[in-house]
């Protein structure tokens, strides 16, 4: 297996944060997991919108967390969505019970909170961890406004002469 590779950027807001997942999306396929790591209000949902724009899936992507998982089909060929936020699940058993793997080599897999749960479900991964600094915004402001640390590590051989996005800013 090829040694992870880190990439890490700054992401200034949400339409960024969007935009740059747009051009992810261009990278993906059937069979993908990303994981997605960061404190509430971080972008990780936001991040999946713009996969799931870039993908051209059915359907509003939006937080899963009171049903777990969405899958959102594609409008036209290629793969489909599932969306997963992993943040109230307690156990390996709770995944697993999900059967993510059933669907993994058919969808691109994005998961929400899943660091330390599910990254036994493929050897190839990208694991992307964002950041929002506090000092950034405060609980008043556009929860849209404020720069977005981003870190992506690419696992497996999947990733290995795969070159990252690096966002369009400015």
């Amino acid at each position: 297996m090829t040694a992870p590779t880190t990439t890490t950027f700054d992401l200034p807001d949400a339409a960024a944060t969007r935009a740059w997942g747009t051009a992810l999306a261009g990278l993906l396929r059937a069979g993908d997991l990303v994981v997605l790591t960061g404190d509430l209000g971080a972008g990780k949902t936001t991040l999946t919108q713009g996969i799931g724009a870039g993908l051209d899936v059915r359907g509003q992507v939006a937080s899963p967390t009171f049903v777990i998982a969405r899958v959102h089909p594609p409008l036209h060929d290629g793969p489909a969505l599932v969306h997963v936020d992993a943040y109230r699940l307690g156990s390996l058993d709770d995944v697993d019970a999900l059967d993510l793997d059933t669907s993994l080599e058919d969808s691109v897999t994005i998961v929400e909170w899943g660091e330390g749960l599910v990254e036994g479900l493929a050897d190839d991964r990208l694991e992307v961890t964002l950041a929002r600094p506090r000092g950034d915004f405060d609980e008043d402001e556009d929860a849209s406004a404020g720069v977005r640390h981003v870190s992506v590590r690419a696992v497996g051989d999947r990733w290995s002469d795969v070159v990252v996005p690096r966002p369009h800013v400015g």
